[in-house]
């Protein structure tokens, strides 16, 4: 049975964990890493440009120090990232070399995403080495980034990635066949359930599915490949959660197999900009609105007046990253904010016509602009 991808893609970006990167012992699997890196120079081959996000760094430290057991100490998880990343980077560089590629290093840390100039920077970088058909290899820079070790994954980051680079299609390669279908509490049941071949939009079923979901991850290994893939739909990507174990796993997806669970993006793409504002960058403080403003908000694509303000929560200046709420303190927007916390404090509630008169001036009528502003 085929499956279309909605465009034939141009730019992957492939993630691999370090469930399928590493043997029973924590020693990088170099046999599996051979057979990947020729799976993407076949690709590469026909024109495709890849970016490869991987894992690995601290399982490939583990094998240096001779350690038996992940270090549960933060400190000896950073030394064996620091001391494991450059031996996983000969591996791979070793092996693009034997296909005539070059690759290239690249660490991030969620600052350089949230930083808006960084974020450009990083962005150049990035064409610029596919430019010169090199394969930029990205991983979270764990000597130093702590989120990145407690949570484990690279997930989030691949499809920040994805959406920095306006890819056409995000591949998570993991130890598990993909989505699947919830299954009877019964043991007998539990063996027989299906993968979820396509998943059009994301709702409470998707999240029952993704928390049931049985893996060597444990239930936030999906949980979190479920936010990647949301991240991705927003953006306008593609992404399918796929057994990275499986034969030859990148050409038959890319031919179509029904292989893995297939995450269609939305319709209507965002801009590069609101990209950024929607998943990358850094949230200063919180807005909550009632619900004639939310209403306002999603449905009639409206700006955000200071009228429909509830409550502020942080403090942050003009220009910054704000999260739009409602009244149940569900999320639901984000936006670059025209007033500061202080000033917001003073006008939420009235009308736009009232706001020089309790400032003393007045910038704009929004609080959000309709243009810095990206409903989640």
């Amino acid at each position: 049975m085929e499956r279309k991808l909605t465009v034939e893609p141009k730019r992957i970006v492939i993630k691999v964990g370090s469930r399928i990167l590493t043997s029973k012992n924590f020693r990088l699997d170099k046999a599996w890493i051979k057979n990947l890196v020729a799976q993407i120079a076949a690709l590469i081959n026909k024109d495709i440009e890849v970016i490869l996000v991987t894992s690995g760094a601290i399982g490939a430290g583990m094998g240096m120090l001779g350690l038996d057991l992940r270090p549960g100490l933060l400190p000896q998880q950073q030394a064996a990232a620091a001391i494991g990343q450059s031996q996983l980077m000969k591996i791979y560089d070793t092996f693009f070399k034997h296909h005539n590629i070059l690759s290239a290093q690249i660490l991030l840390t969620r600052e350089d995403l949230s930083n808006r100039k960084r974020y450009l920077n990083a962005k150049n970088t990035l064409f610029t080495l596919l430019t010169y058909k090199a394969v930029p290899i990205i991983n979270e820079n764990d000597t130093v980034s702590v989120d990145e070790i407690k949570f484990g994954d690279n997930d989030r980051l691949s499809a920040l990635v994805a959406n920095l680079m306006q890819a056409g299609l995000l591949i998570i390669l993991s130890d598990v066949d993909g989505l699947y279908a919830a299954a009877p509490k019964r043991k007998e049941f539990q063996k027989k359930r299906d993968v979820i071949s396509i998943v059009k939009e994301f709702g409470p079923r998707t999240e029952k599915m993704a928390s049931a979901s049985i893996s060597k991850l444990g239930t936030g290994g999906m949980v979190s490949k479920i936010e990647a893939a949301k991240i991705c739909s927003t953006a306008g990507v593609s992404c399918i959660v796929a057994n990275g174990r499986v034969p030859d796993i990148l050409r038959r997806i890319l031919d179509g197999e029904n292989i893995g669970t297939l995450f269609l993006p939305k319709k209507q793409q965002l801009v590069a900009k609101k990209r950024w504002i929607g998943f990358s960058a850094k949230i200063s403080g919180q807005i909550f609105v009632d619900q004639g403003a939310k209403q306002a908000l999603i449905s009639k694509k409206r700006s955000l007046l200071p009228k429909g303000i509830v409550k502020i929560r942080g403090t942050f200046a003009v220009g910054d990253t704000v999260s739009i709420l409602d009244v149940e303190k569900k999320e639901f927007g984000r936006g670059l904010t025209s007033y500061s916390s202080e000033e917001l404090a003073k006008i939420k509630g009235y009308k736009s016509d009232q706001i020089k008169t309790i400032l003393g001036y007045k910038y704009y009528d929004e609080v959000v602009h309709r243009d810095n502003l990206v409903i989640l």
